[in-house]
């Protein structure tokens, strides 16, 4: 969707370059990490966007694997190091996002909260654009039910996903 807006509000010859999605499923930050070479840099992006943390978090509850919030702002600190360092493209930042949908997900803020706040301290270090996608899901859920911004607590639905394209493009215009 973001992609779709770049290219539609671009002036005749002057469309972004390649846009290249590499996110992937499930990934956590260690993961994200172990492919971030060959994924991200080696494709020498003159923006990138980054949204993990959730799935670090998922994890913990749904098959008992743990990623230490210290351990993960480390990690995610050295994905945005190796960004900068390699001709540093503008970096974007969107916090991760959760809208329970079952009595069990309510617990989940105890782990996310702090791991969203580390995302925040490492996105402002980097001098990253933050774009808030929680806060902006939250308006949305509360207008239209969360069940209709991510069925699953986790995964956007299309109005979901509307909305954080919009809040990327917000953030991206008020830069």
């Amino acid at each position: 969707m973001i992609a779709e807006a770049l290219r539609a509000s671009s002036a005749p010859g002057r469309e972004p370059a390649a846009i290249l999605n590499k996110g992937l499923n499930g990934n956590r930050v260690n993961d994200l990490e172990a492919r971030w070479t060959a994924d991200v840099i080696e494709a020498n992006p003159s923006v990138v966007t980054v949204l993990i943390g959730i799935n670090d978090t998922w994890r913990r509850y749904d098959r008992g694997l743990r990623s230490p919030v210290p351990e993960f702002a480390a990690s995610f600190d050295r994905i945005l190091t190796r960004a900068e360092e390699k001709r540093g493209p503008r970096l974007f930042v969107m916090t991760p996002f959760l809208f329970p949908v079952t009595t069990e997900q309510r617990t989940w803020f105890e782990d996310l909260s702090p791991r969203t706040e580390a995302v925040l301290r490492t996105a402002e270090a980097h001098g990253a654009t933050v774009v808030r996608t929680d806060l902006a899901l939250l308006r949305a859920a509360e207008e239209h039910g969360p069940a209709a911004v991510a069925p699953d607590g986790v995964h956007p639905s299309p109005l979901g996903h509307g909305v954080i394209a919009e809040a990327w493009l917000a953030a991206a215009m008020a830069v």
